[in-house]
C-alpha cells in the first residue's frame, strides 16, 4: 500500500504470481457472488412470483392480489439491503477481531449456508428459506465490502494499491454478468431450474475455499492489531516471494513505526464514537461516504435493476431487450477491466472529477431522449439511449465505481480505517435499498426523467471531489490528513 513510500524511494517489486492468484481467488470466492446476488432475481422474476403466489395458496390458504405479491416481491428483493444495512454495522468490529481474512472467511461460510436455502426452499415449499437466504446474502456481501478491499491493499506493495483496489469493482460486475447468463431460460432461469440459478454462485465459494484457507492474513493486521511480528513478517516473506528481503524489512520498520505512533496517541483501537468524536477525521469520514452513496445512487444499481423496463421503454422488444441487457452486462465487465490501469496510471481527484461529469451528462442526455422518444417513437432515439446507457456505465468504471471501494485506505490511516469503511459500506447499503424502494416509484411519477435526482448527485459528488478530495495517488495516508484536518474549512494546497 502507499504506506511504505516515505521510508525509501524505492517503490517496491510489483506484481509476483502469488500475489495475482491471492487477488483473483479472493475476488472469485467473495465479490463475485456478491455482484451474483445483485442481478440474479432480474429475469426469473416472474417464475419465482408465481412460486411465492402457488406457496401462499397451497400453505397458507391465503389468495393474494397482484399488488400485494408485488409488496411480497419487493421485500424479497430488498431484504438483501437490510441484511447488507445490519451487516455494516458489526462488520468493522468483525474484520479487527477476527483479522480481514477471518472475515472474509466468515462471509463465504455464510453465503455457502444461503445457497443451501436457496436450492432447497422450493422442495421445502418455504418463502421463508427464500428470505432468510436472502438476509444472510446481505450481511456476508457487507462483511466481504469492508473487509475485502483493506485485505488486498494491505497485502500489495505501495506502487500497486490502485491496482489491487478495483479487483471489488471488477468482482461485482463479473458477478452480475454472471448472473445474467446463468438466468438465461435456456439454462438455469427456467420453471423446473431457477433455485439452482439462485445458489449457483456458491461453486464459485467452494473452489475458492481452500486456497483463501491457505493465504496468509495481512500482515498490518497481524503486527499492529495482533501485536504477533514474528507473523507479520512471515506474511510479507509469502508475499512478496524470495530475494524482497530489503523490502519486507522496510516494511516491517514501518509498521513497526505505526505502532509506536499509535501508542504515543493511545488511539491503537478507534472506535465508532471515537472515530466520530475525531473532528480531523469528519471530512475524510465525508468523503468515504458521500463516494459508496454516490456510487449506488449515481443510477448503475437502477439500470441494472430495471434494466429490461428500462430498455422495453426505450422502444426494444423483451427478446431484443433481454439480449441487449446481457450485452451490457458484458460491456460493464469490461470497462471495469480498465480501472487496474488507469487508477495505476493516472490520479485520483482528475479520474473522479471526469466521471462524474460523464455520468451527470449521459443520464441528462438519456433523460431527454427517453421524453423525445415517448411523443416520437423514433428507432433513432431508440439507439441513442441505448448508446448512452453504454456511455454511462463507461463514465462510472473510469472513477465512481473503483475509487469509491478503495479511497477510504487511502485517505485514513490504520486505526480509523476499519470504521470508515465500515460506515462506508453503511451508505453504499443504504443508497442501494433506496434505489431499490424508489426508482419504480419515480419512473411512475416522472416517467422518462426519473433519473434526475441520479444526476444531481453525480453533479454534488462532482463539487465535493473538486473542492475536498486530496490527491492520493503515491501519498501516504498521515500526509494526506493534514489536509483534511480542518473539516469543511479544509484546503487542498
Amino acid at each position: 500500500m502507499a504506506f511504505v513510500m516515505h521510508v525509501t524511494p524505492a517503490k517496491g517489486r510489483g506484481w509476483n504470481t502469488f500475489l495475482l492468484f491471492i487477488c483473483l481467488s479472493v475476488t472469485v470466492g467473495t465479490t463475485i457472488p456478491v455482484g451474483y446476488f445483485i442481478g440474479v432475481l432480474n429475469a426469473p422474476a416472474e417464475l419465482i412470483k408465481r412460486w411465492c403466489e402457488d406457496i401462499l395458496a397451497s400453505e397458507y390458504d391465503t389468495i393474494v392480489s397482484s399488488s400485494q405479491l408485488d409488496i411480497l416481491w419487493t421485500s424479497i428483493v430488498s431484504i438483501y439491503l437490510i441484511g447488507g444495512i445490519c451487516g455494516s454495522c458489526f462488520s468493522a468490529l468483525c474484520s479487527d477481531k477476527y483479522g480481514r481474512k477471518g472475515c472474509l472467511m466468515i462471509s463465504c461460510a455464510i453465503l455457502v449456508v444461503c445457497g443451501m436455502l436457496f436450492t432447497w426452499c422450493r422442495a421445502a415449499k418455504s418463502l421463508e428459506m427464500l428470505m432468510v437466504g436472502r438476509f444472510l446474502g446481505g450481511i456476508a456481501s457487507a462483511l466481504i465490502f469492508t473487509a475485502q478491499p483493506m485485505y488486498l491493499l494491505e497485502l500489495a506493495p505501495s506502487k500497486l494499491s490502485g491496482s489491487v483496489g478495483v479487483f471489488t469493482c471488477i468482482g461485482v460486475t463479473g458477478g452480475i454478468l454472471l448472473a445474467q447468463v446463468v438466468t438465461l431460460s435456456q439454462l438455469l432461469g427456467n420453471e423446473n431450474l431457477w433455485p439452482y440459478a439462485l445458489s449457483f454462485y456458491t461453486l464459485l465459494v467452494l473452489v475458492s475455499l481452500l486456497p483463501m484457507w491457505w493465504f496468509p492474513e495481512s500482515p498490518r493486521w497481524l503486527y499492529l492489531h495482533k501485536g504477533d511480528s514474528a507473523g507479520s513478517e512471515l506474511a510479507l516473506r509469502r508475499i512478496r516471494g524470495q530475494g524482497a528481503e530489503e523490502e519486507v524489512q522496510r516494511e516491517l520498520l514501518e509498521m513497526k513505526a505505526t505502532l509506536e505512533a499509535q501508542a504515543q496517541a493511545s488511539s491503537k483501537d478507534s472506535s465508532l464514537c471515537q472515530v466520530l468524536g475525531d473532528r480531523e477525521l469528519f471530512l475524510p469520514l465525508l468523503l468515504v461516504c458521500s463516494f459508496q452513496a454516490t456510487q449506488q445512487l449515481s443510477g448503475i444499481n437502477a439500470i441494472f435493476f430495471y434494466s429490461l423496463s428500462i430498455l422495453t421503454q426505450a422502444g426494444f422488444s423483451p427478446e431484443a431487450a433481454t439480449w441487449l441487457n446481457l450485452g451490457i452486462g458484458g460491456f460493464n465487465l469490461c470497462t471495469s477491466l480498465l480501472g487496474p490501469l488507469l487508477v495505476h496510471k493516472f490520479p485520483r481527484r482528475p479520474l473522479m472529477m471526469l466521471s462524474c461529469a460523464v455520468c451527470a451528462l449521459s443520464l441528462l442526455a438519456m433523460s431527454i431522449g427517453l421524453y423525445f422518444l415517448e411523443s416520437s417513437g423514433s428507432t433513432v432515439l431508440t439507439y441513442f439511449c441505448a448508446a448512452f446507457i453504454l456511455i454511462f456505465i463507461l463514465g462510472f468504471q473510469i472513477g465512481l465505481g473503483p475509487i469509491a471501494y478503495f479511497i477510504g485506505s487511502e485517505l485514513l490511516e490504520d486505526s480509523p480505517r476499519p470504521v470508515a469503511m465500515s460506515m462506508g459500506s453503511l451508505f453504499s447499503w443504504i443508497g442501494n435499498f433506496l434505489v431499490g424502494m424508489c426508482f419504480p416509484l419515480l419512473q411512475r411519477v416522472w416517467s422518462s426523467f426519473a433519473f434526475m435526482p441520479c444526476m444531481c448527485v453525480c453533479i454534488y459528488c462532482l463539487l465535493l471531489t473538486w473542492r475536498y478530495l486530496p490527491e492520493t495517488r503515491g501519498r501516504e495516508p498521515k500526509d494526506v490528513k493534514p489536509l483534511m484536518s480542518h473539516g469543511l474549512l479544509s484546503k487542498l494546497d
